[in-house]
């Protein structure tokens, strides 16, 4: 006999409340790729005035010319994008000449950005992939992983795509990328919330419910936003993960899969480091 609705009810609510194990389970590709969610956050990377998918446009443009800076950005630069969304850094640098190779898996974003590329003719290569999976025979001399999207990934996932960085890198090239602080992490609390159509329609076109539990694993660092999404005729559940780092934990991370950390900043705009702030990013080289 199929379980009374009550308890079928009752299940569902455990499960939305349950507390999985950090990095036990990956849905990024749900959330960039479904069609709903995939149009949501193509607008929020293009609302230029919010943080949100993608950092303020006035942001981005201070950091394109600070990295143009820093790294001698110009003709020939061979730059790897690796979650370049809708091509927002990527259209950027290509201006400055640099030949570019963004990587998303989003459909949805790259088709705006080979869109934006061939509106000014500029010759941006794009791969539509996982970047966990990309592989490449071009060397580069910068890789990119920016919007702290190195603290979504698990610590394997961490490790296997620092090596593949290591492998892409041209002689001389470098890696930037930036992370969640654990003053960041201090600010996190727990807590359960529901709504009817949680974060206004954001999830899906249809009528659903929308559970949000946040998570917080003290010992590791790591924060999880967790949706549930109860709509007629399915159950999706959103795994949002978000490791924390202070510079001694980041650096010994590099270090393990042969890195070295030669600077750390407050942001990829180049201001100067602080312990205390939300954020930061390194530069790093092979060690």
């Amino acid at each position: 006999m199929p379980p009374a609705p009550e308890a079928a009810l009752f299940a569902l609510l455990e499960e939305a409340n349950a507390r999985p194990e950090p990095f036990s389970r990956y849905t990024a590709r749900d959330l960039w790729t479904d069609e709903h969610t995939s149009a949501q956050m193509l607008a929020f990377h293009l609302d230029g005035s919010r943080d949100i998918s993608s950092r303020k446009f006035a942001f981005i443009d201070r950091s394109v010319d600070w990295m143009a800076s820093r790294f001698g950005i110009g003709p020939a630069t061979r730059v790897a994008d690796f979650g370049c969304g809708p091509g927002l850094y990527a259209i950027r640098l290509a201006r400055r000449g640099a030949r570019v190779t963004g990587i998303d898996f989003s459909e949805r974003s790259l088709a705006h950005a080979r869109q934006a590329a061939q509106a000014e003719g500029l010759d941006i290569a794009y791969v539509q992939q996982d970047y966990l999976e990309f592989e490449s025979s071009e060397r580069f001399d910068l890789v990119c992983l920016i919007m702290c999207d190195f603290c979504a990934l698990g610590p394997a996932q961490r490790q296997g795509l620092l090596t593949k960085f290591r492998s892409l890198l041209a002689p001389g090239g470098r890696l930037l990328l930036d992370v969640y602080s654990l003053p960041a992490f201090a600010l996190r609390e727990e807590q359960a919330a529901y709504a009817p159509n949680l974060l206004n329609g954001f999830w899906s076109p249809r009528p659903y419910y929308g559970f949000l539990n946040i998570f917080c694993y003290d010992a590791d660092k790591v924060v999880l936003d967790k949706y549930t999404i109860v709509e007629p005729d399915r159950v999706r559940t959103v795994y949002n993960w978000l490791q924390h780092f202070d510079l001694a934990a980041l650096e010994r991370e590099l270090a393990a899969s042969g890195w070295r950390v030669e600077e750390a900043l407050g942001d990829v705009a180049g201001s100067a480091f602080d312990p205390e702030a939300p954020e930061f990013a390194v530069v790093a080289a092979p060690a």
